[in-house]
């Protein structure tokens, strides 16, 4: 069977790999002339990592990536601890896979380089995707129709191909946008930082954690606003960051002060979408079901999401796609849009103003940790629908 792969990203890359496994002849297609290091940290959760593992390129990735040992929750004006969930080995030992902290860009060279150089178009730009009962054909911006049994749209959060499977739909601003820094260690090693950390405040909050084996410290500061660019290569006006987190806890300012290159990204999302499929069409990853960073589940939701396709795919003939398409999708929009809503949530819980609502919040996150090791996300961690009869 041959299936065309549109888009480069966490998600196309994986589901490339995840169709090849399965035995079919797999063409992708990326819009840009070349992939380059974009995007900052990335929390690769267990979920994600038992697909890493069974592609075999989970030693790749956790070279270089950071084990966390612990996560810890702080408010935001002093910095004193509300919980802290454990990470590394106890993680591991229970969810079969470890939490790793990444650069997004070494997770997408690992995903890169398994797949076959002769099996990427680069520089194609798809403009349409159409249909009949026998093919599916992905038109380029060349003129060239290209024909396949099956398409699998990963083209992200601004995803067209959505549009034209599904009707007008743009990507919502959620009102949120974000700052992110990287900060080599050496230059923040005089201060005392938790592990991890989460800093929670009115509407802010800021996430730090370590990346590229302990070299790199990922800053992200998100706030609420009412526009923001879409973009990972929007820097900030200097200072801009610290203006936006005025009287925090003095580690937080401290982190900001010190960060160079500061960028600016809107947080996007897209609508949870009663289907994903049509016929031989289907999409994948955030064009399917874009979702807010607040459980850094994002990545992991379009690992999952291939691997799923490719089990419902292993040796299926063509005439078999439109089913197997309606399998993947039974087993994926759920889990999805329920931690796509779950995160949502996180975000309002973790912005909530001074007073009884943001005491009670706290109380509440103390009471869990002290009665549950790991953090409540730990459902999805835990959520393995890998088919079990999928080739190893």
């Amino acid at each position: 069977m041959r299936a065309i792969v549109v888009g480069a990203g966490i998600g196309g890359l994986t589901a490339a790999l995840s169709l090849r496994r399965a035995g079919h002849e797999v063409t992708l297609v990326e819009r840009t002339s070349r992939f380059a290091e974009v995007g900052a940290g990335i929390q690769l959760a267990p979920n994600a990592n038992r697909v890493l593992r069974r592609l075999d390129l989970l030693d790749a990735v956790a070279a270089r990536a950071a084990r966390p040992n612990h996560v810890s929750f702080r408010t935001w004006s002093d910095g004193a601890e509300i919980c802290r969930y454990l990470l590394g080995r106890a993680v591991e030992d229970t969810f079969g896979a470890p939490y790793l902290q990444v650069h997004r860009a070494d997770l997408h060279t690992a995903l890169a380089a398994a797949v076959p150089p002769g099996s990427v178009r680069m520089n194609t730009d798809v403009v349409g995707i159409d249909q009949d009962d026998e093919c599916a054909c992905v038109t380029t911006a060349g003129g060239e129709r290209l024909r396949a049994d099956l398409v699998v749209a990963a083209d992200g959060v601004r995803s067209a191909a959505r549009q034209w499977l599904f009707g007008a739909d743009e990507a919502v601003f959620s009102r949120t946008a974000a700052y992110r820094a990287l900060l080599p260690a050496a230059e923040v090693a005089d201060m005392d930082l938790p592990d991890t950390g989460i800093w929670l405040g009115p509407d802010r909050h800021v996430v730090h954690y370590w990346a590229r084996g302990g070299e790199l410290l990922n800053i992200v500061a998100v706030f609420k606003t009412r526009a923001a660019e879409e973009s990972w290569t929007a820097q900030a006006e200097p200072g801009e960051q610290l203006r936006e987190f005025g009287g925090w806890d003095p580690r937080v300012r401290d982190l900001l002060e010190r960060a160079g290159q500061v960028f600016r990204y809107g947080i996007h999302t897209r609508s949870p979408l009663p289907r994903w499929n049509t016929g031989r069409v289907t999409l994948l990853g955030d064009s399917a079901h874009a979702m807010v960073p607040f459980q850094a589940q994002g990545a992991a939701q379009a690992i999952m999401d291939a691997a799923v396709l490719g089990d419902v795919l292993v040796g299926a003939t063509p005439a078999e796609v439109p089913d197997a398409l309606d399998r993947y999708v039974r087993r994926r929009l759920a889990a999805a849009t329920s931690t796509q809503n779950a995160s949502a949530r996180a975000g309002e819980d973790f912005h909530l103003p001074d007073g009884p609502e943001a005491l009670a919040r706290n109380a509440r996150m103390a009471a869990h940790a002290a009665g549950n090791v790991f953090m409540p996300q730990a459902t999805a961690w835990a959520a393995d629908v890998l088919d079990d009869q999928a080739p190893s």
